[in-house]
């Protein structure tokens, strides 16, 4: 017998037959409060977040997180969005950030399973301001947050959204890859603040 008869009469002696199909995978599902999951999760991401009932406390808000990172009381908007025609009580700067500016923007979505915002890029939301600033402060709707990314992904294409880039934000920008060592602030913001609007 050949040395590959010899290999082969040994893999037919050990096949074995048919064995039972594994059980389908189920998602485990989540906690039905998906603010709480969100919040839980974006804690755990070194994020900060706070909730609103309403979309004229972010200025306020935004001022507060100024003063506690002890960042001047001026923030970048982007030109086209909602917010920028807020009652701002600080300065607004409708040009892109800098990497010791503070930035706000919208978020159109987010995900409670992972403390994940989710930003498709648009003409009115640039890809690039996400990576720019030293703190990003992110707006989001609390209706907005939902279980998984799949859900998000089915929601953009009820919407008929057709995003070139899609950019999934948890928690500050880090890295690990220089000695070991965790740095903020890698290939983003060093800081992320999230303010949920309840209304």
């Amino acid at each position: 017998m050949s040395a590959r008869e010899d290999i082969l009469s040994t893999i037919r002696m050990r096949r074995t037959g048919a064995r039972a199909r594994p059980p389908r995978y189920r998602v485990p599902p989540l906690a039905a409060d998906l603010l709480q999951r969100f919040s839980e999760r974006v804690t755990a991401e070194a994020a900060e977040i706070r909730v609103l009932d309403s979309l004229a406390d972010v200025p306020t808000a935004v001022a507060d997180l100024l003063r506690a990172h002890n960042m001047a009381a001026s923030v970048h908007v982007p030109p086209n969005t909602e917010i920028k025609s807020l009652p701002w009580n600080i300065a607004v700067q409708l040009t892109a950030p800098g990497p010791n500016d503070a930035a706000v923007a919208i978020a159109p979505f987010a995900i409670a399973e992972t403390g994940t915002l989710v930003f498709p890029s648009a003409p009115d939301s640039p890809v690039s301001w996400h990576f720019r600033p030293g703190l990003e402060i992110a707006v989001v709707i609390a209706e907005n947050i939902l279980p998984r990314l799949e859900d998000v992904l089915m929601r953009l294409r009820q919407k008929g959204h057709s995003a070139h880039t899609i950019n999934l934000v948890t928690g500050p920008s880090r890295t690990g890859d220089i000695e070991q060592t965790l740095e903020l602030g890698a290939h983003g913001p060093k800081a992320l603040a999230i303010l949920v609007i309840k209304g």
